[in-house]
């Protein structure tokens, strides 16, 4: 296949892996305080925001592997190439770098600025960036297997986090919920469109997908994955609705890590503490694997050695860091990042396959007009 990269044998992954992959692409540090922003569009309503977005994702999933089917050795990258030509593709591979560039920027700037806010106000936040970046330099050095395994245990260690925020449900009201459906079908909507910050990841797929092994198990398993995040969404929304009045929800910036802060067990004080420090280990796949995509599109435009782009990579994230520093700045930057994650994302995938169907069927004629 024309524009493939090579890929060893010993990169090659089992398709059961794609499980533990979305989910630890699609939980991050939008888990914090992703209700508030749900909430202020579709009110009580926002869980079923939660459902349609997630139903538009599996949707949009069904389009990208008939898109990555076309192109069995190839990823996104290669495909753009491949429609567009080595010049405009390059360019459009250039767009998809920044694209994960900027989604690890705003992982690695929103978890610090949970960490300036809850644990360590004094701290700089350039400390817990350059602390981040390491972790992520030594991760991305050691190959694409490691990560994928940061991914296999980060799902493991983190499973207790949702289990303890069953206990505020003692405080929980129902009525909170109620009625149903009453608010107005856009609203509910516009909930699902704002979801966009907090459910991407998934889109790493487009860059793994050659290195799966029975490619026709992926879709079971990256289905399996996205409804296991939904719930997790769904089941964290349904006990904030609960637990907060409206009122309440619309003043609260991080309505889970406020959640976490009334828990009181007889041996453990102020376990949101111990959440915000262990969701280290939650975030660092989704740094890796960003970092990892935007580095193998970066190799179709200019051939690079790993160690080289990451070092490079790392810097100019540092830098960015001393840009966006305020709570408003980061406010700002995750809107327009959520933005253009809806159309990259969402958009984007949709609009290339309908044009490399149009390219397959130009093709078909062409040869049996030969």
């Amino acid at each position: 296949m024309k524009n493939t990269l090579q890929i060893g044998i010993n990169e090659k992954f089992n398709a059961s892996l794609l499980f533990f992959i979305i989910c630890a692409a699609q939980v991050g540090v939008g888990v914090h305080g992703f209700q508030a922003v749900i909430y202020q569009n579709a009110k009580h309503d926002a869980w079923i925001s939660i459902i349609i977005s997630f139903l538009a994702v599996n949707l949009l999933m069904i389009v990208t592997f008939k898109l990555l089917e076309m192109y069995e050795s190839n990823d996104i990258f290669g495909i753009n190439l491949d429609i567009f030509g080595k010049y405009i593709g390059n360019f459009i591979n250039l767009l998809l770098v920044l694209y994960c560039g900027a989604a690890f920027f705003a992982i690695i700037r929103n978890y610090t600025d949970v960490i300036n806010a809850w644990v360590f106000p004094e701290l700089k936040p350039s400390f817990i960036v350059i602390t981040l970046l390491i972790l992520v330099i030594y991760a991305f050095t050691a190959g694409l297997r490691i990560i994928i395994g940061i991914c296999f245990f980060s799902f493991f260690l983190g499973l207790w986090i949702p289990i303890a925020l069953l206990l505020p449900l003692d405080y929980a009201n129902v009525n909170y919920l109620l009625p149903v459906f009453s608010n107005d079908l856009i609203d509910i909507l516009k909930g699902a469109y704002y979801m966009s910050f907090t459910i991407v990841g998934f889109e790493v797929i487009h860059v793994l997908y050659p290195f799966v092994k029975e490619k026709k198990k992926a879709k079971k398993y990256v289905h399996l994955g996205l409804l296991f995040t939904m719930v997790l969404y769904l089941f964290v929304m349904i006990i904030t609705l609960t637990f907060f009045s409206g009122e309440q929800l619309e003043k609260t910036i991080w309505a889970t890590l406020s959640l976490f802060s009334i828990i009181r067990l007889p041996f453990l004080e102020r376990i949101e503490l111990i959440t915000i420090c262990f969701w280290m280990i939650v975030i660092l796949p989704n740094l890796c694997l960003y970092a990892w995509s935007a580095y193998r599109g970066f190799q179709r435009i200019a051939p690079i050695k790993e160690t080289k782009f990451i070092l490079i990579f790392s810097l100019l994230i540092f830098i960015a860091s001393f840009f966006v520093e305020t709570r408003t700045q980061i406010h700002a930057f995750n809107y327009t990042f959520g933005t253009l994650a809806f159309y990259i994302v969402l958009v984007y995938p949709i609009f290339m396959y309908f044009i490399a169907l149009i390219k397959k069927s130009a093709l078909k004629h062409r040869a049996r007009r030969e």
